[in-house]
């Protein structure tokens, strides 16, 4: 058994935060098996306040600001760079763009250098909240649908969670800072998703009741993508309109969770306007909507949801046969490409690889494979992968524990190729994978993007 410090820092529209966890590592398998490696254990031993995004301007953050953040925050929790193993930096809802990326990740190039670094795209997002927030054991306790929202500053997250796992996951355009004021409660910002919705502008003064109109409406398309009231076109409106983001209501009751920091008004009562958004009159619109009128869960630490997600749940470990020659970790953003068996089996698979790779403009991928196993079939399947290949670097994930066997295979007939195979990681097309250094017989990997159908 082993443990590893790994550290989240979430870059939100509104706020930034930073965890450092404890993973305790162990292998389950018994004295003459393969190793059988896991994270038994995921525990946050430390929670930094919660800060204002420095940004300069309304969206582009400060990549100078954010560092002074990070050291300030390693000094707080007593760690230094040299202690920490592995981690991730996900950059949140409006703040999300590729400019901020390339500041951020410029800033903490020495911090972050081996971290997962992602624009967390809203899928991925929202199941980091949800499993943050505990929905995922929620809704293996409960035996029934938990859908989980993570209301936030600019988006709303939202994940529909059966039997611990994440089936479906969308976003709206629903925040607390769709609308910013001043000190005096004047308007200085209003979302360009609200055109249509407000008549609220830049340097008015809202009239009573106003700002609460704009909540209810919001919280009402919340009740639609619940299911609780029939969905119009207010509810097409906020959709976001990223791919894999779409959202469907679910068709059957469902125990609600909610978390984000809007999620903290729901039951604590703020003066209104008291953060300088929308985000207590949001919360108290939720709290008297249909949204509460049943059972419903407030997650643990919810406004941390994301950033505890991130820190405690992004990573994962291979299976432990694993093969690798040639290839440096760690290696980041590989695309993935999944194939059938009825793919994987036929005499054209190295022509579906090669359009695969064409149709993802990418030079390099993780060739999502099921597997086989007798030697026979492993082998036919190393020459496919090379003859597909050639000598571009083979990267392949198996659902069968081969990994070892396929490498060693593939090297064999084109000892020039660069090749690293891992087995037993579930993985979908359009997801990204990230791999990093071996930790024991395994090798740590992250799952980037998680985009799932309804």
């Amino acid at each position: 058994m082993s443990e590893l410090t790994s550290v989240g820092l979430d870059v939100g529209t509104t706020t930034t935060q930073l965890i450092v966890s404890r993973l305790t590592v162990e292998n389950r398998a018994s004295g003459f098996q393969v190793p059988e490696m896991h994270i038994a254990q995921r525990q946050v031993v430390y929670r930094s306040p919660v800060h204002f995004t420095p940004l300069v301007g309304e969206h582009l953050v400060d990549g100078q600001g954010i560092r002074n953040l990070v050291e300030q925050e390693y000094r707080a929790a007593g760690i230094t760079q040299e202690m920490v193993d592995t981690g991730a930096v996900i950059i949140t809802g409006e703040t999300s763009r590729k400019e901020n990326a390339r500041a951020v990740l410029e800033a903490l190039s020495d911090y972050a250098g081996d971290f997962v670094a992602a624009t967390a795209g809203p899928v991925l997002e929202s199941v980091l909240s949800a499993k943050g927030a505990g929905a995922d054991s929620l809704s293996e306790k409960v035996g029934g649908p938990v859908l989980h929202m993570d209301i936030g500053g600019g988006t709303s997250n939202l994940a529909l969670l059966e039997d611990g796992k994440v089936v479906t996951a969308g976003c709206l355009n629903i925040g607390g800072r769709l609308i910013k004021t001043d000190d005096r409660g004047k308007v200085t910002y209003v979302s360009p998703v609200l055109a249509g919705l407000t008549d609220l502008r830049p340097g008015d003064d809202p009239s009573p009741g106003q700002k609460e109109g704009i909540a209810r409406l919001l919280g009402s398309a919340l009740e639609m993508a619940a299911g609780l009231r029939p969905a119009t076109e207010l509810l097409q409106k906020l959709q976001t309109r990223e791919a894999g983001a779409a959202w469907k209501p679910p068709e059957k009751p469902c125990l609600l969770s909610f978390s984000g920091g809007v999620a903290e008004c729901i039951e604590t009562r703020h003066r209104p306007g008291a953060f300088g958004d929308l985000g207590v009159e949001l919360g108290q619109a939720i709290r008297e909507s249909l949204l509460c009128r049943g059972e419903y869960v407030l997650g643990a630490d919810a406004i941390r949801a994301t950033v505890i997600g991130a820190g405690c749940h992004s990573a994962a470990l291979s299976g432990s046969t694993v093969f690798c020659r040639d290839v440096t970790l760690p290696v980041k953003n590989l695309p993935v490409a999944v194939f059938t068996r009825q793919e994987q089996e036929s005499a054209e698979l190295p022509r579906l690889i090669r359009e695969r790779l064409q149709g993802l403009d990418a030079e390099n991928a993780v060739l999502a494979l099921p597997g086989c196993g007798g030697y026979a079939q492993l082998a036919r399947l190393a020459e496919k992968l090379v003859d597909a290949m050639g000598k571009k670097s083979v990267f392949v994930s198996l659902e069968a524990d081969a990994a070892k066997a396929l490498g060693q295979k593939i090297t064999l007939l084109r000892p020039d190729a660069p090749c690293l195979c891992i087995d037993s990681v579930p993985l979908r097309s359009e997801s990204y994978l990230d791999i990093g250094q071996p930790i024991g017989p395994a090798l740590p990997v992250v799952v980037k993007t998680l985009v799932m159908g309804s």
